[in-house]
């Protein structure tokens, strides 16, 4: 496994468009040292290659799927009352990305 360095860490931040405080990076640097460490320990596990992966933590035994209700859709409308901002009949939202 390729060794985690604060180098490494800043091309990733990078990457994600991010960055942090040098301390931040040596705290993150630590923490990974941990889960290695614990990556390390349950490799060594006896046949722990043999277990299937879980993919969800419980069994779920339900086979079917509920009946459909046939209902009447809002009237545009109705399910435009509330909102903040309505504009051609669609909401206004805020932008999110900058």
């Amino acid at each position: 496994m390729k060794k985690i360095s604060k180098t490494t860490l800043h091309e990733i931040a990078s990457t994600l468009m991010f960055d942090m405080e040098d301390a931040q990076y040596d705290t993150l640097i630590d923490e990974f040292d941990v889960v290695l460490k614990q990556m390390d320990l349950i490799s060594q596990i006896p046949g722990v290659d043999e277990v299937e992966p879980m993919t969800f933590p419980f069994e779920v035994t339900v086979s079917y799927l509920r009946e459909d209700d046939n209902t009447k859709p809002l009237v545009k409308e109705e399910a435009l009352k509330n909102a903040k901002e309505v504009v051609d009949g669609h909401i206004r939202l805020p932008k999110v990305v900058g």
